[in-house]
């Protein structure tokens, strides 16, 4: 697939969705992307995990590791394309772990999978965990990289669509100027 070929896709999944959101960082958008959307849908699941395969059938990888929620999905149908394990970490009071008797043995090769990159703040705790024990971290990817090119994880980063997404703090958005209705569409608030 292409880029615009996964762009058709997101958008006819409802995952691209227009309006007034807060974000999960306080911040305002008129775009909001919920991946959980096209993951759904196992057949749309697994064509986007194939994609993200393609990215790395050079490397050989052992696990793929996704943070809960929004990377458990994904992680699993990537690693099913892979023909390996699929592991996911959540977090725990606060703090990003491997948890559910899932262990990485020394020398193992991970990729990280994640639905949407913004801050990449998932991602950075999931890295920071894998950084504690002897695995090879690979790289990582992402249905969709939303960070407009500012997260750098010192990784190989690989996402399927990058999409340049601004966005407004609240108190100069454009849109409660003029006066749209705002929704709060995340999973989480700060």
């Amino acid at each position: 697939m292409n880029k615009k070929e996964i762009r058709e896709l997101l958008v006819e999944t409802d995952v691209i969705q227009e309006g007034h959101f807060v974000l999960s960082s306080g911040r305002h958008a008129d775009v909001y992307m919920q991946c959980a959307k096209v993951l759904q849908h196992p057949k749309h699941a697994s064509t986007l995990a194939a994609e993200i395969a393609k990215k790395w059938q050079e490397k050989e990888i052992d696990v793929v590791i996704g943070p809960a929620l929004g990377g458990i999905v994904l992680s699993y149908a990537v690693a099913e394309e892979l023909g390996v394990r699929s592991i996911f970490s959540e977090r725990k009071n606060g703090e990003m772990k491997i948890r559910r008797g899932f262990e990485l043995k020394a020398g193992e090769k991970v990729l990280v999978v994640e639905d949407v990159v913004t801050t990449g703040g998932s991602v950075k705790e999931v890295l920071s965990v894998l950084e504690e024990l002897d695995v090879e971290i690979i790289g990582l990817s992402s249905i969709v990289d939303r960070s407009n090119g500012q997260v750098n994880f010192n990784y190989d980063f690989k996402a399927l669509l990058p999409v340049d997404i601004k966005s407004y703090k609240p108190g100069k958005c454009k849109l409660c100027k003029e006066g749209i209705a705002i929704t709060r569409p995340g999973s989480k608030e700060k």
